[in-house]
C-alpha cells in the first residue's frame, strides 16, 4: 500500500538497509530552489532575505546625499570651484595684459600657483566626495596649515604683502579657506554616512569595496603631492622673507601713477669743467641680467680711477629691487619711467649713455627722447633690432611662462640656498636672480612686445637719432666670430650716428666683454674718451 508520506517499497528498504540518505537524497534535501523550480546558479542569494525592516548595506538608497546638509556641501563646492576657475582664468589672463586694479608689484605668479592649488583642492574633494577617508582629511589638514603660515608670511613681511597686492592676499586667504573647509568637508560626509548606515541597516558598515580602496587610494597619492606643492610654496616664500632684508643700494620711485618702483642710484659728485659747465653723467644701462650682477664693477672700477667722476645707474622694471611693470610693456615704456626717476630724483643732464646687450635697445630709446641731453652713446656688444626675433621667439615666451609658472616652487633657489650657499645678493641682483619670478615676469614681457611695440620704438628712434652724438661699439670677439650675422649687424650700429669715435673688436672676449682683462682694459679707455670729448 502506497502511504502518503512514500511507499511502502521504500520504508521497507530503509528498514533493511542503512538510514543515512544517499548523496543525491542528501545534495537534494539541503539544496535551495529558487521560485519557479530552476536550479541554483551563480546568481543564487546565498543567505536568505532580510526581514528585519533594515536595507542591505549594498543598496544605493544608503548614501550620505540623502542628508541634505551634505548635499548642501556638495552644491557648496561646485560654487566654489566655478568662482575659483573664473579668478584663475582672470589671473591667466593679467600676466599678459594686466587687467584695470589688477597689476600686482610682483610676478603674479604667486597668484597664480595658489588659485592652481585651490582648483586642485576643489576637485578632489568634488570627485572622491561620497568617499571620505583619513588620509583625505589628514591631507586637507596638513595644506591647509600651510597656506596657514603662507598667509601670516605675507601679511607680515611688508615687501612681499606690497609686491603681491590685494591680489596676492586674496588669492592665498581664499586657497586657505578652501582647504579649511575641504576638511569640514570630508568631516561632515564621514557623519552622514555614518547616520544613513546606522538609520538603513542597522549598523555602520566598515568595509569597503575594491572602487572605494581605489577611490581612497588616489585620493591619497593627490593628496601628497598637493602638501609637497605646498610645502615648496611655503618655503620659498621664507627665502623671499630673507631677501627682502637686502636693503637697495640707491632708493626706489614712483612712476606710472604709483603703479610700480624703480630703483635709482648715483655714484660720485657733481663735477665742472673750468669754464662752469657741468661734466656729464654717465647712465648705465643693464644688459641681459641685472646691473648689480657684474656690469657695474668696471664702472665702478672706472669711477675710482678718476676715469669718469660721476655714474648713476637703475633697474629695469622687475630686475633686482625694481617692481614689475603692468602688461604689456616695452622698452619705450621703460625709457619713459626713466625720465620720470630722473626728474623727481631731480637729475640734470648731460648725459652719456652707457648700455650692453639688449640694454642697447632701451639706450638708443632713451637717446632719441632727449636728443639735447645725450653728449655720447657707448654699446658694449648690443642687440640690433633686426635681431630681436631671437628673445622674441613664441617657443622662448612660452618657455619663459611655463618656468614662471612653476617659479613659486622654488625648488632651484631651495637647492641653490641650501647646497650650494647661495645668498640673498645672489638671488636678488646675483647669479640665481633669473630664477625668481620677477625677473622671469620682466623677460616674458620683453619677449611679448620684442617684435611688435619694441622693435617698431627703435626703429623710430633710429630715424630721429641726433647724427652728430659720439658714438663708441665694443663687439665681442668670440661672438662676431662664430656669427656672422652677429657681426654683420654690429657693423651696422657704427652707422648710427656720424660721429663714430672707435669701434673695437676685443678678440677672446665673450657676450660679456668686461669679464676678460683686455675688454675692461679697452671699454674703460673708450669710456674716458667718450666724456671728455667735446
Amino acid at each position: 500500500m502506497v502511504s502518503l508520506w512514500g511507499s511502502k517499497n521504500d520504508g521497507e528498504d530503509r528498514e533493511d538497509g542503512d538510514a543515512t540518505p544517499t548523496n543525491e537524497e542528501e545534495s537534494r534535501q539541503h539544496t535551495p530552489r529558487q521560485s519557479g523550480g530552476r536550479d541554483p546558479d551563480e546568481r543564487t542569494r546565498l543567505l536568505p532575505p532580510r526581514n528585519d525592516g533594515f536595507l542591505d548595506p549594498d543598496d544605493p538608497a544608503v548614501s550620505p546625499y540623502n542628508l541634505w546638509s551634505v548635499r548642501a556641501l556638495r552644491y557648496f563646492c561646485v560654487l566654489f570651484l566655478i568662482i575659483t576657475f573664473l579668478w584663475w582664468v582672470l589671473l591667466l589672463v593679467s600676466i599678459f595684459v594686466s587687467p584695470p586694479m589688477m597689476h600686482s608689484r610682483g610676478s603674479g605668479f604667486f597668484d597664480f600657483s595658489y588659485t592652481t592649488l585651490t582648483i586642485g583642492n576643489l576637485l578632489v574633494a568634488i570627485l572622491f566626495f561620497s568617499t571620505p577617508s583619513k588620509a583625505m582629511e589628514i591631507g586637507s589638514l596638513v595644506v591647509a596649515g600651510l597656506l596657514l603660515i603662507d598667509m601670516i608670511i605675507i601679511l607680515a613681511v611688508g615687501v612681499i604683502r606690497v609686491e603681491e597686492g590685494w591680489v596676492g592676499i586674496a588669492s592665498v586667504i581664499w586657497a586657505a579657506f578652501i582647504a579649511l573647509y575641504n576638511v569640514l568637508t570630508d568631516r561632515v560626509v564621514a557623519w552622514g554616512k555614518k547616520e544613513e548606515e546606522e538609520r538603513l541597516t542597522g549598523r555602520r558598515e566598515t568595509r569597503r569595496t575594491l572602487r572605494e580602496w581605489c577611490a581612497v587610494l588616489t585620493a591619497a597619492v593627490i593628496m601628497v603631492v598637493m602638501i609637497v606643492v605646498a610645502i615648496f610654496l611655503t618655503a620659498t616664500l621664507v627665502l623671499r622673507s630673507r631677501d627682502a632684508s637686502l636693503a637697495p643700494t640707491g632708493r626706489r620711485y614712483y612712476v606710472d601713477g604709483d603703479k610700480y618702483q624703480i630703483h635709482f642710484g648715483c655714484i660720485g659728485d657733481v663735477t665742472y669743467d673750468a669754464h662752469g659747465k657741468r661734466n656729464p653723467t654717465v647712465l648705465v644701462e643693464a644688459g641681459e641680467t641685472p646691473l648689480e650682477d657684474t656690469f657695474d664693477d668696471w664702472i665702478y672700477d672706472a669711477y675710482r680711477n678718476g676715469t669718469i667722476d660721476r655714474y648713476c645707474f637703475y633697474d629695469r622694471p622687475g630686475f633686482a629691487w625694481s617692481d614689475n611693470a603692468p602688461s604689456p610693456h616695452s622698452a619705450g615704456m621703460t625709457s619713459d619711467a626713466l625720465s620720470v626717476v630722473l626728474a623727481i630724483a631731480d637729475e640734470e643732464p648731460p648725459w652719456v649713455l652707457v648700455s650692453a646687450g639688449v640694454g642697447g635697445i632701451y639706450s638708443r630709446i632713451f637717446a632719441s627722447r632727449h636728443p639735447e641731453q645725450v653728449q655720447g652713446i657707448f654699446l658694449v656688444d648690443a642687440l640690433h633690432e633686426d635681431l630681436l626675433h631671437r628673445i622674441g621667439s613664441p617657443s622662448r615666451g612660452f618657455f619663459l611662462w611655463a618656468r614662471g609658472i612653476i617659479s613659486p616652487i622654488g625648488y632651484d633657489r631651495l637647492a641653490g640656498a641650501i647646497f650650494n650657499g647661495r645668498t640673498r645678493q645672489d638671488r636678488v641682483y646675483g647669479r640665481s636672480a633669473y630664477q625668481g619670478g620677477k625677473f622671469i615676469k620682466a623677460k616674458l614681457q620683453e619677449n611679448l612686445v620684442a617684435e611688435s611695440l619694441t622693435k617698431n620704438e627703435v626703429s623710430q628712434a633710429r630715424n630721429i637719432q641726433q647724427p652728430g652724438t659720439p658714438l663708441v661699439v665694443i663687439s665681442s670677439g668670440i661672438e662676431t666670430t662664430k656669427d656672422n650675422e652677429w657681426r654683420q649687424k654690429q657693423k651696422d650700429l657704427t652707422t648710427l650716428t656720424n660721429k663714430l669715435v672707435s669701434w673695437d673688436v676685443v678678440n677672446g672676449a665673450p657676450h660679456e666683454v668686461w669679464r676678460t682683462l683686455k675688454g675692461r682694459t679697452i671699454m674703460e679707455k673708450r669710456l674716458g674718451e667718450l666724456v671728455r670729448k667735446e
